[in-house]
Order: structure tokens, then C-alpha cells, then sequence
């Protein structure tokens, strides 16, 4: 026992130690996100508490789990990143047993020697309080014990369950765990949670209200969010540009999308902010294609990208077209700058006040237009060849929280396409033509700052990008054909 006890304090310590040493300095301060808890607790109804679940931990395939991503509301509000954890927020203070107050509780995964060495380390009970600044936080086991009286709220805010959470049955307080213990000291069951969805609440758990104080709380950014957005914006331009100088009829897709993702990667940007989108010709036209499995683009297709890096949590999302023989046919170049003339009409109503539906139906109408010149569809002929709206917050989520109407601060994007398929009914000259044209732009007092500006937009800008030399024009990988030969004959 004496042994045993003595290598988990040393784990414990050698962990410890790695772990200032190791990691970016650049992440949101403990600052940030107490003074996001207090934002959200001025706001907060009366006589209430906000109770927030971290993500579950995905299974991939048998014992391979996903990469662990944290719930975008439960970082923004804590900057905890780990998983099986439970946070409350209270609009007024709190009495302990020991007599102490608190407006805030946090449950996290406990330190876990053995565990640690082969799934990472943990910040534990201590190492919360010391990082993230938490007065109140204990190991998920004592959640059991917790004992508020829920009745005494007029309101608990929370969201509801999705009912897709996995038992660890060697855990008896994880994610699964807590979230049985919540519903049975709020005296939750699934026929209450149905008739929330539907009319407002006959007690006192309300499912609805929390979306919106989280859409208002994140839509509005701070210096230190719109810093990290800015980053992985620039992060994601530099991508697009390497891939302008570095494609060759050829190539894959997904070879392509391995550019984007290394330039990423070069910047430590962590992950992607959304699976990767990389069609040539026809694939364009689906768009949300994540297949990426073309293995020869050829020169007379435009490809299309829609690729977000993502930086200490926050994603960009940036899409560009580009002709793969490094100029646009006379069909291709109409198409473009018809959606690239969307774009800036968009741009120009762009600043606070203005609906982001208001930007949709700008873009819609120059389309509709220019499609009608272009003789692709008849005058008020639905169609179609622009199915989506054009704009979005972006943040912590690509699709992040946010209002309706743009305001100072807001983080969005302007994004029409035009989407032209095989077979479709026009010119068969048309076919297989997709561009969307995805740029990010921060909202000022009076107007908008192009985030993403310095991926070229225009057709002479892309032109001219894609005559410049490569980094990767001689980066060439051996024959796996010669290679497995050489295998099989043993030499």
C-alpha cells in the first residue's frame, strides 16, 4: 500500500511539472472565464441555477474512443477540457454545511495515476481550483452527496438530455452517472422533459431559456475571443494560399485537404473547426462533402475548399475555388464572379443593425438575376442552384451561438454558391461548375473588418497565386509499388 501510494504522489508531481511545461501560454486566462460566469449570472432569472454538462466521450470502434472535443458552452464558461464533469452556476449565494458561501459549484474527474499514464493527464479536485481559479470544485464522486435542495428554485435552466451518453461501468460517477443523479435530485423523468419541448414549464425546469442567454452571451466576443478567432482565420488563409501555389492536375483531394491540414498543424492549430470539404467538379456540388476520395483531379475542373482551422478552441471557416490548371474557362469565370458579386453586395449592408437574413436575401437576388442572364433558369423560376443562407456566427462552435441581427463584436461569414450538378436543366456547358465563396468578418461600431481578406478572392488574384512557386514542388514520397516490391524480394 506504502508503494502504491508513494508512485501515485510521484505521478502525480512528474505530471504536474510536464504539464506547466509543456503547454501553449496562450489559452484564455482563468480571468476570462470567471467573468463570463458572472456575465451569465447577472442574467440569470431570479431565484435560479444553470447547470451545464461537459461533452461524453464518443466511441469510434471497439476500444478506440473519438478525440475528446469539450461542450462549447462548458469551456467558454470554465476553460476545463476534460470530460465527466457537472457545473452550476447560481444567481445568488449559496450557504455550505460548514457555514461558507459559494454561487458556483464545479465536479471534475478525479487524479488517476494508472489511468492518467494511458489516457493523459488530469487536473483533479486541486489542480482545478489552482488553474482555473475555481473556489468550489471536488471530485465527481461527491456529487452523490451533493445536497441542495432543488424544490427551493424557481428555476433550473439546463439543456435537455440526448439520451446518447455510454456507461463506463468501471466509473460510478461519470457522465452517465451524473446525469442519472441530476435527473433524480431535480426529480426529472423523460414524460416531463416531453412536455417541456412543447409549452413553457409547469415546474421549475425549464430546457428552453439557457439557449438564449448562451447565444447572447457568446455571440458578443471579447478582445481576447476575437484575438484566437482572428489567428485561426489567418491560419486558414495561409492554407488556401500554399494550396494555390502547390496544386497540380493529378493530385487528390485528399492530398489537397493534407496541404490545408498541415499548414494547420505547422501553426498549432489543434483541430479542424468541421470536417474538411474538398470537391473537385461535380463533388462541389454536395455541399457538405467530406468523402474526399478523388484520386486524380483533372485540369479542367475548379475545386472547391471549404476548410477552418481551429485554435485554442475557436474556428475559422473559409471557402475558395480555384481552377486546377491555374486559369478559369470562360463558364467558370462567369459563375465566380456572379457569386463573388453576391458577396460584396452583402458586403455593403454589412455592419450592425442588419439582419444576417437581410444578407441572404441580397446574395439571393444578385443570383437569381445573373442566373436569368446567364439563361440558366427562366425569370421566378425556383430552383436549386443556391440552397442555403449565407451567414453565421463563428466561435467556439463554426455554427456558434449567436442573435439574428448583426452586431459590434459579432464574428460571421458571407458565403453564397451557385451549384450547378451533372444533368442538370440548363446548358450542359454549366455542369459540374460549384463555387461558394466563405469569407469571415468581424462587426464593428460602424461596419465590418474583412478577417480573411488575405486569401485572394478575385479571379486575377487567384491567378496570379497560382503561377507562384511551392514549398511542396519537390516534395515527392517513394513508389508504395516499388516500395512493397523491394519488401516481398527482401532486399
Amino acid at each position: 500500500m506504502r508503494i502504491v501510494t508513494s508512485l501515485f504522489f510521484v505521478l502525480t508531481a512528474i505530471a504536474s511539472i510536464a504539464q506547466d511545461s509543456d503547454l501553449p501560454n496562450d489559452f484564455l486566462s482563468k480571468d476570462f472565464h470567471k467573468e463570463r460566469r458572472a456575465k451569465l449570472r447577472v442574467n440569470l432569472p431570479a431565484n435560479s441555477v444553470a447547470v451545464f454538462f461537459a461533452n461524453a466521450v464518443r466511441n469510434r470502434a471497439n476500444d478506440v474512443e473519438y478525440v475528446y472535443h469539450q461542450d462549447p458552452d462548458f469551456y467558454y464558461l470554465t476553460g476545463y477540457k476534460e470530460p465527466d464533469a457537472l457545473l452550476f452556476c447560481f444567481k445568488d449565494s449559496q450557504r455550505a454545511a460548514n457555514g461558507s458561501t459559494y454561487n458556483e459549484i464545479l465536479f471534475v474527474q478525479p487524479r488517476h495515476a494508472q489511468r492518467e499514464m494511458w489516457t493523459g493527464r488530469r487536473l483533479g479536485e486541486q489542480g482545478t481550483k489552482d488553474v482555473l481559479g475555481f473556489q468550489q470544485a471536488f471530485n465527481n464522486s461527491e456529487f452523490s452527496r451533493y445536497n441542495v435542495d432543488f424544490s427551493k428554485f424557481d428555476k433550473i435552466l439546463f439543456f435537455d438530455f440526448k439520451n446518447d451518453v455510454r456507461d463506463n461501468p468501471r466509473d460510478s460517477s461519470d457522465l452517465y452517472d451524473l446525469i442519472i443523479q441530476f435527473k433524480s435530485k431535480v426529480k426529472y423523468s423523460e414524460r416531463n422533459a416531453a412536455s417541456l419541448a412543447v409549452e413553457p414549464p409547469k415546474n421549475n425546469l425549464d430546457t428552453k431559456e439557457l439557449a438564449t442567454q448562451m447565444a447572447n452571451l457568446r455571440g458578443i466576443k471579447t478582445k481576447e475571443e476575437i484575438e484566437l478567432v482572428r489567428k485561426a482565420v489567418s491560419i486558414s488563409c495561409i492554407g488556401q494560399i500554399e494550396v494555390m501555389k502547390a496544386i497540380k492536375p493529378g493530385m487528390s483531394e485528399r492530398e489537397i485537404q493534407g496541404i490545408h491540414e498541415f499548414v494547420f498543424k505547422k501553426y498549432q492549430a489543434e483541430d479542424l473547426g468541421y470536417p474538411s470539404i474538398v470537391g473537385a467538379g461535380h463533388n462541389g456540388c454536395i455541399l457538405h462533402y467530406i468523402d474526399n476520395y478523388k484520386p486524380n483531379v483533372t485540369s479542367k475542373e475548379l475545386i472547391l475548399m471549404d476548410l477552418g482551422a481551429e485554435f485554442h478552441g475557436y474556428s475559422a471557416d473559409i471557402t475558395r475555388n480555384i481552377p486546377v490548371n491555374g486559369k478559369f474557362s470562360p463558364e467558370q469565370k462567369l459563375i465566380y464572379e456572379l457569386v463573388l458579386k453576391a458577396q460584396e453586395e452583402a458586403m455593403k449592408i454589412t455592419k450592425p443593425g442588419t439582419p444576417r437574413q437581410a444578407l441572404t436575401d441580397t446574395c439571393r437576388a444578385v443570383v437569381n438575376r445573373g442566373l436569368v442572364e446567364l439563361g440558366i433558369i427562366k425569370k421566378d423560376e425556383k430552383h436549386l442552384y443556391f440552397p442555403h443562407g449565407v451567414s453565421h456566427h463563428i466561435g467556439l462552435d463554426v455554427h456558434d451561438r449567436g442573435g439574428p441581427n448583426l452586431e459590434e463584436n459579432n464574428t460571421v461569414t458571407i458565403e453564397p454558391g451557385i451549384y450547378i450538378p451533372d444533368n442538370a436543366a440548363c446548358d450542359k456547358k454549366w455542369w459540374g461548375i460549384a463555387v461558394r465563396i466563405e469569407d469571415d468578418y468581424l462587426i464593428t461600431k460602424n461596419g465590418y473588418e474583412h478577417l480573411s481578406k488575405i486569401a485572394p478572392r478575385t479571379v486575377k488574384e487567384i491567378e496570379d497565386m497560382m503561377k507562384l512557386p511551392s514549398v511542396f514542388d519537390n516534395f515527392e514520397l517513394p513508389d508504395l509499388k516499388k516500395v512493397n516490391e523491394k519488401s516481398k524480394s527482401g532486399n
